[in-house]
């Protein structure tokens, strides 16, 4: 008997630039405190690059750290895939610069913009190739170099991004194994996009004298309404992803979600019952790192020795559309 042909994460590797932001750093940039950024988000510290440095540099990184972890060289992986909202440019695609920065012959490439939600929207993409049999190595990334859209002098946004990346190499399970990606659950809500958003720099609102001067190039953020809808939806996607696999909180090993906010994250636990010694918490390392913050989670699960073979894990994110989305999947390794 055959058994179902899933997708399996196979390897990991992240990637942090070494510069430090830290709270106390920012006290002395903007009006605030460490004790509130702690208090109102739990982030101490983020990492931020150099000038010149962009996301296609931090997926490298991450992505020659992941196939190093998985032992095979970069010319066998035949799909790159990379969630990003701060690609170098507007085009190429991140995707295609990774692809030669890294040298791989004969791949396919795309980026995939999902704010928040682009490292786990991109997984899912990454795996429905897989269980096509279309490809047998697919490299998802997710990267973003927040700095390069944050107006540092706006304390509402400048405490919460820092920058980062994760890479994961996603293969076919062999038959009788029980691992791999179980389920997803997907939506975007379009009406939250004027809650979060960079107005410039697009089709709309073209870069101009303008557009600059008006601010229009960096992130703006309703964060009151932001947070009500995150604590909401991703209890609501995480309970919807269990309960149609006749699974709740208890039966979850590892709860690995988007790091924008400590309760956030502490609310979805709640909600689904779980303790929260399974609950994959490192926000105030790194700060909100966008689609680079569950594999850098799920790097630290690993740290804590919190990830082993056969572990049900859970995924769960929301972001900037609205997006939002959450995954079940059994750990490979």
């Amino acid at each position: 008997m055959t058994s179902v042909r899933r997708a399996k994460i196979t390897a990991l590797g992240t990637y942090v630039p070494p510069r430090v932001l830290s709270n106390f750093d920012l006290e002395k940039m903007v009006d605030t405190t460490n004790e509130w950024i702690l208090e109102r988000t739990g982030i101490r510290e983020r990492h931020l690059v150099d000038k010149g440095v962009a996301a296609s540099d931090l997926a490298v990184e991450a992505a020659k750290i992941c196939l190093a972890n998985r032992g095979i060289d970069a010319k066998e992986v035949e799909c790159i895939i990379v969630g990003t909202v701060t690609p170098d440019m507007m085009y190429p695609s991140t995707a295609c610069l990774v692809q030669h920065k890294l040298g791989i012959p004969n791949t396919w490439g795309f980026d995939i913009s999902a704010g928040c939600s682009g490292f786990l929207f991109s997984l899912t993409t990454g795996a429905k190739f897989i269980e096509s049999g279309q490809y047998k190595k697919v490299l998802v990334i997710g990267a973003d170099v927040n700095s390069s859209m944050i107006d540092y002098k706006d304390r509402a946004t400048c405490i919460i991004f820092g920058d980062g990346a994760g890479a994961v190499l996603l293969e076919p399970t062999e038959d009788g194994e029980q691992v791999g990606i179980i389920d997803h659950v997907h939506q975007v809500e379009g009406v939250g996009g004027q809650y979060l958003y960079m107005p410039g720099g697009g089709s709309l609102h073209p870069t101009s004298k303008e557009t600059v001067e008006q601010n229009m190039h960096v992130v703006h953020q309703d964060g009151q309404n932001v947070f009500k809808y995150a604590v909401k939806k991703m209890s609501e996607m995480t309970v919807k992803v269990l309960s149609r696999n006749h699974l709740t909180g208890s039966d979850v090993d590892c709860f690995i979600a988007h790091q924008a906010n400590r309760r956030i994250i502490v609310a979805t636990a709640e909600r689904l019952k779980m303790p929260m010694d399974k609950v994959i918490i490192n926000i105030e390392k790194y700060g909100n790192t966008t689609a680079g913050t569950i594999p850098l989670a799920m790097q630290t699960a690993l740290d804590e020795g919190k990830l082993k073979k056969g572990n049900n894990v859970l995924l769960a994110a929301v972001g900037a559309g609205f997006t939002s989305g959450a995954t079940l999947l059994k750990w490979a390794y």
